[in-house]
């Protein structure tokens, strides 16, 4: 009863309360200790779903790899504004592995990449945007494997649901508080990226679906994951 709380509370309730907190009262002097309340909520999340499934070091490996796999290509395709495999990769764990594993994923990815493009208020956000990409790809998965078109309408969905989260994060910052007006402004600045950042995402999850998903479904089954 407890874990099933906590896979509610964490990512729809404390997640968000902590970092919309963190970005209007403690603002940049203090984002270290916001990004550690969110990496601590993540990790109890991702152990949260451990009631339903084997606890194995095979999983924790596996999710590493693929966290490392996202984190380095976000890297290797920043000159290419837009283009990021964390989407793609949190998505595809979460079809094979749950939802928890995909929010692990995005959001651990998210952290370890901005350690070389850069850390600040906006790594929490980052985190929580990327780590619901494979929540609810894990909540959608039957759906997702069954449907290579649901499959597209779903990257399209998760890189503007992305962009959405991070013109909030903006006018946060620049605001103090939410502002209608502002986040409007924001919207329409940031069209392009949001554009391109869907059909990347798309392209991605339908390149890499089969091969990842493949190679993921035979190792779970292997191992009893």
């Amino acid at each position: 009863m407890k874990t099933k709380l906590l896979r509610v509370l964490v990512p729809f309730v404390l997640l968000p309360l902590t970092i919309v907190l963190g970005a209007v009262l403690l603002r940049e002097k203090y984002y270290a200790f916001v990004i550690l309340a969110v990496l601590l909520l993540t990790v109890l999340f991702f152990y949260s779903g451990f009631e339903r499934k084997k606890v194995t070091s095979r999983r924790l490996v596996v999710v590493a790899v693929m966290t490392a796999l996202a984190a380095l290509g976000r890297v290797v395709l920043t000159p290419l504004p837009g283009v990021t495999p964390i989407t793609a990769l949190a998505a595809l764990t979460a079809l094979s592995l749950g939802g928890e594993a995909g929010f692990m994923v995005g959001s651990l990815a998210a952290l370890l990449s901005d350690f070389y493009a850069g850390q600040g208020v906006w790594t929490p956000f980052q985190m929580f945007a990327w780590g619901l990409t494979g929540l609810f790809a894990g909540l959608l998965a039957k759906q997702l494997k069954s449907s290579r078109v649901l499959l597209a309408v779903y990257g399209v969905l998760a890189g503007a649901a992305y962009s959405l989260l991070m013109d909030l994060w903006s006018v946060l910052w620049l605001n103090g508080t939410f502002s209608p007006a502002l986040y409007a402004a924001a919207l329409g600045t940031s069209a392009p990226f949001t554009l391109t950042y869907a059909v990347t995402n798309t392209v991605l999850l339908l390149l890499l679906e089969k091969p990842f998903c493949k190679k993921l479904d035979r190792i779970k089954l292997k191992y009893g994951l």
